[in-house]
C-alpha cells in the first residue's frame, strides 16, 4: 500500500464521525486488553491460593488451627480459604448456642458456604460481562462507522462528472477500516471470554467439590462428638 491510502492517512481524512468510532474502538480495545491481563494475573492468584490451602488442609491440621489461621489472613486468604472459615465459623456459632442437632450444624454450615461462594464467584466474574460486551457490540460498532463512511463517500461522489477506481476506493478503504478495527477489539475479547469462563467453572467445580469434602468432615465430627455426649 501506498503511504496516501495507508491507514493512519485514510483515518486522519475520515469524517468526524468516523474518526470518533475509531477512537471509541481503540479505547475499548485498549480497555479490554486491560482487563484480560487484570483477569489472568487475578486468575492464576485463585488457583495458587485454592492449592496451597488444599495442600495445608490435607495435610493433617486440626479444623481448630485451620480455621484460627485463616481468621488471622482473612484479607490475603484465597477463595477457599474463606470459604472454609465461613463454614467453620457458623459451625461453632450454633456449637455456642448448645445446639447439639446434627441436622442443624451440618445446614448453619452449608448455607453459610453456599453464600461465601456466591460472594467469592462474583468478585472472581467481575469484568467477565466487560469482556462479552466488548465481543459482542464492538463489530457492530465498526459496521457502523463502514455504512457511516461508505454513505459519505457516495455523496462524494456525487457530484463528480466521472467515477473511477481511484476515486472510489480511498473513501471505500476508509470506510472499511472502522469494521477492522471493530473486529480487532472484538476477537480478543471473545477468545479471553472463553477461555476465563472456562476456568472459572472449573474453580467453581473445585469450590463445590470442596464444600462436599468439607461437610462429610464436619458431619463426622458431630457424628463422634454426639456419640461422646451419649456415653
Amino acid at each position: 500500500m501506498n503511504q496516501d491510502i495507508s491507514i493512519v492517512h485514510l483515518i486522519m481524512n475520515a469524517t468526524i464521525v468516523v474518526q470518533a468510532v475509531v477512537l471509541l474502538l481503540l479505547l475499548v480495545s485498549i480497555s479490554s486488553w486491560s482487563a484480560i491481563f487484570r483477569k489472568l494475573f487475578a486468575l492464576k492468584r485463585v488457583n495458587a491460593l485454592n492449592d496451597e490451602f488444599e495442600r495445608v488442609f490435607w495435610s493433617g491440621s486440626s479444623l481448630n488451627e485451620l480455621f484460627n489461621a485463616a481468621t488471622k489472613r482473612a484479607s490475603t486468604a484465597g477463595p477457599m480459604e474463606r470459604i472454609f472459615a465461613s463454614g467453620m465459623r457458623e459451625y461453632q456459632k450454633l456449637r455456642e448456642r448448645r445446639i447439639a442437632d446434627p441436622a442443624t450444624l451440618m445446614d448453619g454450615a452449608r448455607r453459610a458456604m453456599r453464600a461465601s461462594v456466591q460472594r467469592e464467584m462474583d468478585v472472581i466474574e467481575s469484568n467477565l460481562s466487560f469482556l462479552a460486551s466488548v465481543g459482542s457490540v464492538s463489530p457492530y460498532v465498526g459496521l457502523f462507522g463502514t455504512v457511516w463512511g461508505i454513505m459519505h463517500a457516495f455523496v462524494g461522489l456525487a457530484s463528480l462528472q466521472q467515477v473511477t477506481l481511484s476515486t472510489v476506493a480511498p473513501g471505500i478503504a476508509e470506510a472499511l477500516v472502522t469494521t477492522a478495527i471493530g473486529l480487532f477489539a472484538a476477537i480478543p475479547a471473545v477468545v479471553a471470554y472463553n477461555r476465563f469462563a472456562r476456568d472459572i467453572d472449573r474453580i467453581a467445580n473445585h469450590q463445590e467439590t470442596f464444600i462436599e469434602e468439607f461437610s462429610n468432615i464436619l458431619q463426622r465430627n458431630v457424628g463422634a462428638q454426639a456419640a461422646t455426649n451419649e456415653r
